[in-house]
């Protein structure tokens, strides 16, 4: 993956931990406005995920990365989005746009974390569609959906 700086969120926690990772996927939009993207194309994703914390888990992690990549690669990788039951061709807060995609896959992460002693938190996620295109999006302090 080519080396890149992301835009930083603000915030307080001591641990800042970013994964980068790829996923070849598949998708389309079901609205008359989405021109040629009402078709099934494909995409290479480009995502970074930003996670904070205060306190590290009894093996000195924020969160192991390789749980991160389980958690989107494993999931998404060369799949159609729109037969993800997150996804829906019938809500559009729920097509498969990059800006859902990247929204999705923070309350994916997030739902991990929920699970941690430690509670770390993700704070952003950077998805780039295209070698132009990209959405960052950052949940509402206190609040992922």
């Amino acid at each position: 993956m080519l080396q890149q700086i992301y835009p930083s969120p603000t915030h307080e926690y001591e641990f800042e931990l970013n994964k980068d990772m790829h996923f070849a996927a598949s998708h389309y939009i079901p609205h008359k406005d989405a021109g040629a993207c009402q078709k099934v194309h494909g995409h290479t994703y480009y995502a970074n995920i930003t996670i904070g914390g205060n306190q590290l888990d009894d093996s000195g992690f924020l969160i192991n990365f390789k749980h991160i990549k389980k958690l989107i690669h494993k999931r998404f990788d060369h799949t159609l989005l729109n037969e993800d039951s997150l996804f829906s061709d019938e809500d559009p807060l729920k097509f498969p746009t990059t800006e859902v995609v990247a929204k999705t896959v923070c309350e994916i992460i997030q739902g991990h974390l929920d699970t941690l002693e430690h509670r770390p938190v993700c704070l952003q996620v950077f998805l780039r569609e295209t070698p132009t295109s990209y959405v960052i999006y950052r949940p509402k302090r206190g609040k992922v959906s």
